[in-house]
C-alpha cells in the first residue's frame, strides 16, 4: 500500500488527538501541541495506517513512531515494513517505549532490537512532592522557596489567560535576548516554539502559570494533559538574576495547574549535564525511556515480501 505523509496542522487536530486517546501513555511527545509545534522546526509527518497513527520523520533515514490506536498495531507495522522494503530501505522506529517494545516482541519474537537513548528519556515526578518539598532530599529546594518568598513579598502567582500571554511573550523574547538564542541553533528552535506556544495558547488548549514580581513578569510554564494521571509540561522559563524563580514556578505549577494529576513529565534532558543534574535534583519517581528499533538481521530487507 501507498502511504502519503504530511505534515501536521492545526485542522488535523481532533483526528490526531483522537488516535492519541486511544492508548495511555506518559510520553511527552504523544501530544497534539508538542507535534503540531515541533514539526515546523523538524520534517516530521502523519498518517493513519490501517485505522492506526503512525508518525514519521520526513528527513534523512526513514524512521517512524510505533503505531498508536485502539487496534492491533500489526497490519500497521506490517505497511510500514513494506513501505520500507519497496523503497529498499532499512525498517526503523524511533521513540519506541519500553511497553510498545514489549508488545512489538510478542508480535514479532526475536526480529527487533532496541537501543535507548538516555539523551531522550523523560523525566516523571510524584506532582504532591514537587509541590510540598517535604523531607530531607527536597530541604536545598524547600529553602530556594522561602528565599524567594522573603526576598520578594510581593510575587505573586497567576494562571496564563488571554489577559497576561502577550506580557508572556514579550518576556520570552527578552529572555532570548539575554540566552544568547541566537548564536544557537538548538536553543532557537526551543524558544520559537516556546514563543509558538504562547502565540497559540488557546488554539492549542494549552495550560500555564506566570510569576510577578513588583508587577512585572518574571517566569512562566506551560503544559498540558498527556494522560488521566500525568500533566506533561513542555516550557518553563525565568530570569536567572531572580534567585529562586525557578523553584518557585516549578512548584507553583504543580500546585495549581497540575492539582489532579499524580504526575508531572518535565520531558528529557537533551544530553546537557547542567540540565540532567537539575531534574535529577527534584527526584524523578521513574524515567519513560525510549530508544531506536532496527531489525536485528538486515539481509530479511531482501526476502520480505514487497506488497500486501
Amino acid at each position: 500500500m501507498d502511504i502519503q505523509f504530511k505534515r501536521p496542522e492545526l485542522a488535523d487536530r481532533d483526528v490526531i488527538s483522537g488516535y492519541l486517546r486511544q492508548r495511555k501513555t506518559r510520553s511527552c511527545e504523544m501530544t497534539f501541541a508538542n507535534v503540531y509545534l515541533w514539526c515546523r522546526h523538524y520534517p516530521t509527518g502523519f498518517a493513519i495506517v490501517e485505522d492506526m497513527l503512525v508518525f514519521a520523520s520526513l528527513e534523512g533515514d526513514i524512521s517512524f513512531t510505533f503505531p498508536w490506536g485502539a487496534k492491533d498495531p500489526r497490519p500497521a507495522l506490517d505497511a510500514l515494513m513494506d513501505y520500507c522494503a519497496i523503497r529498499k530501505a532499512p525498517f526503523r522506529l524511533h521513540n519506541v517505549t519500553r511497553e510498545s517494545f514489549g508488545w512489538l516482541e510478542e508480535l514479532y519474537p526475536g526480529r527487533f532490537q532496541i537501543v535507548y537513548d538516555r539523551t531522550y528519556a523523560d523525566y516523571v515526578y510524584e506532582t504532591e512532592k514537587l509541590v510540598n518539598l517535604s523531607g530531607k532530599k527536597y530541604h536545598g529546594k524547600k529553602n530556594h522557596v522561602n528565599k524567594f518568598m522573603r526576598t520578594y513579598p510581593d510575587w505573586a502567582y497567576e494562571p496564563i489567560s488571554p489577559e497576561n500571554v502577550e506580557e508572556c511573550f514579550q518576556m520570552a523574547l527578552r529572555w532570548r535576548e539575554l540566552n544568547g538564542c541566537e548564536e544557537d541553533a538548538g536553543k532557537l528552535a526551543e524558544i520559537c516554539v516556546t514563543l509558538n506556544f504562547l502565540r497559540l495558547f488557546e488554539e492549542l488548549k494549552m495550560r500555564g502559570g506566570l510569576l510577578r514580581v513588583q508587577g512585572e513578569i518574571v517566569a512562566f510554564s506551560i503544559g498540558e494533559p498527556v494522560c488521566d494521571d500525568t500533566m506533561v509540561v513542555h516550557v518553563e522559563k525565568a530570569f536567572n538574576d531572580i534567585p529562586g524563580a525557578y523553584a518557585v514556578i516549578n512548584q507553583q505549577f504543580a500546585l495549581h495547574e497540575g492539582a489532579g494529576y499524580q504526575y508531572l513529565n518535565r520531558e528529557d534532558d537533551v544530553g546537557e549535564e547542567g540540565l540532567r543534574r537539575a531534574k535529577l535534583s527534584y527526584h524523578p519517581v521513574f524515567l519513560v525511556e525510549k530508544g531506536v528499533v532496527t531489525e536485528r538481521d538486515a539481509a530479511v530487507l531482501g526476502n520480505r515480501r514487497l506488497c500486501g
